[in-house]
């Protein structure tokens, strides 16, 4: 099946605009996930995979604020919504599902309860993302540049709560097989660091 123009703009649309760099993989793990916990169901690729690819648009450099201040009280979500509309009219995706596209990026996060199964697809994907292997490398790489992190022993608390709280959070059966083996590395990462370092891990 020929891919859609549009679809080509998106990618490298984000690809260009994904900063810092580590943050475009994203994009293309959370559509292979998505599209694989969607296996057998009934959904509109052409949303999911315009949500999936847009949906963090708002926390890239150069789309979300500078200010410490304004950026600590930043809803990017909002902008992405707005922005993506935008862009997606302009590289001729389809007039009727841009506000599918919205709904899906508006309840991607994980204290969201999305309404659409393209929403749920997205944000138990996200989810997962957050989790594994693939969760600490998301995490780690934030410290010292990100003002939340400013340690390691800062984000302790934010994978400890990922691996206590997240899979709970998982709609789709298809999503929770799969964080099950995600949540048994992010547990043996936590229980060896703790190991190793004890309360000196800086």
């Amino acid at each position: 099946m020929m891919r859609s123009a549009w679809r080509d703009s998106v990618v490298a649309y984000i690809r260009a605009e994904a900063r810092p760099a580590d943050k475009f993989g994203h994009q293309p793990r959370l559509y292979a996930l998505a599209t694989k916990i969607g296996q057998g169901m009934e959904y509109d690729d052409d949303v999911l995979f315009a949500a999936v690819w847009m949906h963090d648009l708002g926390v890239f450099l150069g789309h979300r604020p500078q200010d410490p201040v304004e950026l600590s009280g930043w809803d990017h979500v909002p902008y992405t919504i707005e922005r993506s509309r935008e862009l997606l009219r302009g590289w001729g995706f389809p007039e009727g599902k841009l506000d599918r596209v919205a709904e899906a990026i508006r309840y991607h996060q994980s204290q969201d309860d999305p309404k659409t199964l393209e929403g749920v697809l997205l944000r138990d994907a996200d989810i997962l993302e957050q989790l594994g292997a693939v969760g600490v490398m998301r995490l780690i790489v934030k410290v010292g540049r990100d003002t939340r992190y400013p340690t390691f022993s800062s984000v302790l608390p934010v994978l400890s709560d990922a691996a206590n709280h997240l899979p709970g959070k998982i709609r789709l059966r298809s999503a929770i097989s799969m964080s099950i083996p995600r949540v048994e590395v992010l547990r043996s990462f936590l229980f060896a660091l703790h190991e190793e370092a004890g309360d000196m891990l800086g």
